[in-house]
């Protein structure tokens, strides 16, 4: 069976789609992806959820988009977009960020954090982490609940919402009560799924190579860096973890869920059949998109009601 095959008829349209990261192109791929999501944040429906822009007062040049779907003091979940580490801005996952406020009846602050390779580890994290410290500290300028934070990102921003988790459990930052991680990248080390998907669209081994190139520059990979390389993951905030069939990245989520419930974490898992990296930007109307935005969303209520 090809992977056209094993791709659901919705996205087999995207069979050949590549997402080419190496350094002669990486300055188009980028411009390109900002064009696109600038075009669709432009037409994205905000009913609900009030918007607005600002910038971190003690990290110059730091801005973040807040989106504001439950009255104040509401629940606040600090976000991390998607993009390798290396693409990407405040428009990228916009429209999940509308999703996840107005069915998570919260604030989301998604995080405009610097990229590689301009901007190698450990930039984006130390961005990651001055919002949810600011948002802590300024809880009642921002009008929300200092006692209810949670972290979220999606593929590379995953692995900064898992690791500002990490910080949290162990004291060393602002408490959360919970972390949601789509299609997290967790762990450079090999994988089965690495070593299948090699031609998957969304995302291929080739883009996750230059994604760890570009973010390490040569340093050795750390539990920082790759969640997955923490050895004690006990005591950390419940999760929800979702991810796709088809993806290189698929099988550090299932051993990154699979290690938290061995641990005592209350962890929720979810595999989409037949489809690929990022089918839920791609295809946000489809209804396994919308049904992702429904669990993330129930789940996201349930944690801010404990």
């Amino acid at each position: 069976m090809t992977l056209a095959d094993r791709l659901d008829g919705a996205l087999r349209h995207l069979a050949e789609m590549r997402t080419d990261l190496s350094p002669p192109v990486l300055g188009a791929v980028r411009d390109s992806l900002n064009q696109r999501r600038a075009e669709a944040a432009m037409t994205s429906d905000t009913i609900g959820v009030e918007v607005e822009q600002r910038e971190v007062p003690a990290s110059p040049g730091l801005t973040v988009r807040i989106y504001r779907g439950g009255p104040p003091p509401s629940p606040a979940m600090i976000y991390c977009h998607s993009g390798a580490f290396v693409l990407g801005n405040l428009d990228t996952d916009h429209l999940q960020c509308i999703e996840y406020a107005r069915r998570g009846r919260c604030t989301v602050i998604s995080v405009n954090y610097r990229l590689a390779p301009e901007d190698p580890f450990p930039a984006a994290l130390d961005d990651a982490a001055a919002v949810l410290d600011w948002a802590a500290q300024s809880s009642a300028e921002l009008g929300i609940d200092a006692g209810a934070l949670a972290v979220a990102g999606s593929s590379a921003g995953g692995a900064l919402a898992a690791r500002l988790a990490a910080r949290a459990a162990a004291g060393a930052a602002p408490p959360v009560v919970f972390q949601m991680l789509h299609q997290p990248v967790l762990d450079d080390r090999p994988t089965p799924s690495k070593e299948e998907f090699t031609t998957t669209p969304g995302f291929d081994t080739d883009a996750v190579r230059w994604m760890w190139r570009h973010y390490l520059e040569g340093a050795p990979a750390s539990a920082e860096a790759a969640p997955g390389r923490a050895g004690d993951l006990a005591g950390l905030p419940a999760a929800l973890i979702t991810c796709s069939e088809l993806d290189p990245l698929r099988d550090e989520a299932i051993d990154y869920a699979l290690r938290l419930m061995w641990a005592g974490v209350t962890t929720e898992l979810h595999v989409f059949p037949g489809t690929c990296h990022g089918f839920d930007s791609m295809v946000p109307e489809w209804d396994v998109s919308e049904r992702l935005f429904d669990i993330q969303g129930a789940a996201l209520r349930r944690a801010f009601l404990r």
